[in-house]
Formats: C-alpha cells, sequence, structure tokens
C-alpha cells in the first residue's frame, strides 16, 4: 500500500491522503508540551519555502509519549497556530503505537523501521514520503526540521506539476 491510501481526521472529518497525491510529505506526531515542541517553528520554515514547490507538513498530534499532548483537538491547533503560527494541516489526535495505533502509522513504521523496529519512539518522529506514495526515510525526534531540507529538496524534483 502507498500512503495515499489512507485518511485520516481532521476537526472531526475524514480527510483522503490521496488529496495529497504526487506531493512530497513530511508527516510529523507532535505534542504540544514536548522538549521538542519548538520545532514546529523549523516545520513551519520548510513548509513555508517548499510548499509552492510541492512539500506538505502533516502534523499529528500524539498524547502517547509522557502525557504531552494532553489537549483537545481544537486547543492543540489553536495552540499551534497562535504559539507557532503553523499553516500547515494539524490533524485530530492518533496513537502511534500499541492496539489503537493509526493504521496511517503503522504503514510508517512497517516502510521504516527503526531503532526501536517497529514502534515509534517519541514525539516528533518524522517520515518523508516520495510524491507515488512510497515512505522513504523516517528521522528520529532530535533531528531538526532544517536537518531534512537537502533531503526533501531530492524529492521535491519527483513532484508533478
Amino acid at each position: 500500500m502507498k500512503v495515499f491510501e489512507y485518511e485520516a481526521r481532521q476537526n472531526g472529518k475524514d480527510v483522503p491522503l490521496k488529496d495529497y497525491k504526487g506531493k512530497v510529505l513530511l508527516i510529523v506526531n507532535t505534542a504540544s508540551q514536548c522538549g521538542f515542541t519548538p520545532q514546529y517553528e523549523g516545520l513551519q520554515k520548510l513548509y513555508d519555502k517548499y510548499r509552492d514547490q510541492g512539500l506538505e507538513v502533516l502534523a499529528f498530534p500524539c498524547n502517547q509519549f509522557g502525557n504531552q499532548e494532553p489537549g483537545n483537538d481544537e486547543e492543540i491547533r489553536q495552540f499551534c497556530s497562535l504559539k507557532y503560527d503553523v499553516s500547515f494541516p494539524v490533524f485530530d489526535k492518533v496513537e502511534v503505537n500499541g492496539e489503537q495505533t493509526h493504521p496511517l502509522f503503522d504503514h510508517l513504521k512497517e516502510e521504516t523501521g527503526g531503532l526501536l523496529g517497529k514502534k515509534i519512539k517519541w514525539n516528533f518522529t518524522k517520515f518523508l514520503v516520495h510524491p507515488d506514495g512510497a515512505t522513504v526515510k523516517r528521522f528520529a525526534p532530535v533531528t531538526a526540521p532544517e536537518k531534512l531540507e537537502e533531503t526533501i529538496q531530492s524529492y521535491l524534483k519527483d513532484v508533478q506539476a
């Protein structure tokens, strides 16, 4: 399967990820009260710089790591907008490990593995998806968004105009 075959919820509505087909996706599990939360700023900078070339940043809040995303979906989106001026999509809260894992994250983990095998270690794990829907890279939470720029650029050339 490809990433574009999944759906996610945003504002309580199903959003088909096929709406992003042909774009480079940076999918991130996020949290508002994490030491990595300032990465929202770097993610927004990447989005601002490359969205016209075909980059989409998709944030998926998750409360599975240290209870660092306790708010409801509206509170989370408001925090992202007010504190970091986030304009990329912030989806409804999901689980990324365990029995209730969102199917998208099961797929991403299956495609990329990681230090903990099929598990996500912490908030702000990042997955890069090729415009054809194949998951191509996984980045650790400690990897700052700015460090992804060169890799993202290498896949933007495959975006269909």
